[in-house]
């Protein structure tokens, strides 16, 4: 017996697990970056503060009416002897600066770095890594939810057949180039009117080496695109849709469109924006065609080209339309 509302309280508690991983990760981010505006600023008023203090301290260029010492007369062997001294003593306190302030420097950082892991000290592999262990996890749990719960493959829109294999590549081949384009130009529309679309992620999960960009396009993207759709469309559409509950597919297409781009805060206001657009079009997309495996390599290619195209080629489409 299908135990369709017991599937829908474990899909609710693995999305709340993403979001809180999502915000984790965003929050991690956002410290590492103030952490460093921090520091800059730091240096910034310990200048400020020297400057000043120079600016005070008495010099050669006093005014006339000033009262000035006058210099008793000394013989040179004592005379040299206290250049040799006061030039042995410039150069020490050159030598100790240095080091004194990188010791303060070291000791200014926020206690909360140390104790923090710096995503951006991370090497590419290790995210990408982190990022195919937890998405995947994610989606075993999923999986064996469904299993357990005995779901029918229909309503996570999963078939087994040759025409189903045939339409699933064809059509989500070809939704997937137009919506990426879609996407582009409407990210690059963004960025010209001023507003920001961070892809900081994106850069740090892009490869350097060959083996990279295969353990991205082969592993790592398959893997995302597998479990997103899995959760934001198959289980948050589809099997709500078929458990009887009385809920119109379009609407919980909106309500799962909303969670996609929440669960996308690190691209910046603008990304959650079109990111949720994009969710939108792919709830659609499952709708009409009843099909997880359409969506599923839609969203791969999506997430494919941009790093191939940005990361990998170098184009900006945003710096495109203004030429």
């Amino acid at each position: 017996m299908t135990q369709w509302a017991t599937f829908v309280g474990l899909t609710g508690v693995v999305l709340v697990l993403l979001l809180v991983l999502s915000h984790l990760t965003q929050s991690a981010f956002d410290d590492d970056t103030d952490d460093a505006s921090d520091g800059v600023a730091e240096r910034f008023d310990a200048t400020a503060h020297d400057a000043d203090r120079n600016a005070r301290a008495p010099d050669d260029s006093s005014p006339p009416h000033a009262t000035k010492r006058v210099p008793e007369p000394i013989d040179d062997d004592r005379s040299a002897a206290d250049d040799q001294s006061t030039t042995g003593s410039e150069w020490q306190s050159r030598d100790e600066r240095q080091p004194r302030n990188a010791a303060v420097s070291a000791d200014s950082r926020p206690a909360h770095a140390d104790r923090a892991v710096d995503p951006a000290s991370l090497s590419t592999g290790a995210l990408l890594a982190n990022v195919a262990f937890s998405q995947g996890l994610f989606a075993l749990l999923l999986l064996g939810a469904a299993v357990y719960t005995a779901i029918p493959p229909a309503a996570l829109g999963i078939e087994v057949s040759t025409a189903y294999l045939e339409t699933g590549l064809v059509v989500g081949t070809a939704a997937g180039i137009v919506v990426y384009i879609a996407n582009e130009l409407a990210a690059a529309t963004a960025t010209r009117l001023g507003f920001d679309h961070d892809e900081t992620l994106r850069e740090l999960l892009a490869p350097e080496s060959v083996g990279g960009w295969l353990a991205l396009l082969l592993g790592v993207l398959p893997i995302i695109a597998v479990f997103e759709e899995f959760l934001f469309r198959a289980a948050l559409i589809g099997v709500p849709a078929a458990a009887g509950f009385g809920l119109s597919p379009w609407l919980l297409a909106v309500g799962s469109s909303v969670a996609f781009a929440l669960g996308h805060g690190m691209q910046g206001s603008v990304g959650v924006v079109v990111t949720g657009l994009l969710g939108f079009v792919l709830a659609a997309l499952f709708i009409l065609t009843e099909s997880l495996l359409v969506v599923v390599v839609a969203h791969y290619l999506i997430n494919a080209l941009e790093f191939v195209v940005h990361e990998g080629v170098g184009l900006e489409w945003a710096e495109s339309l203004e030429r």
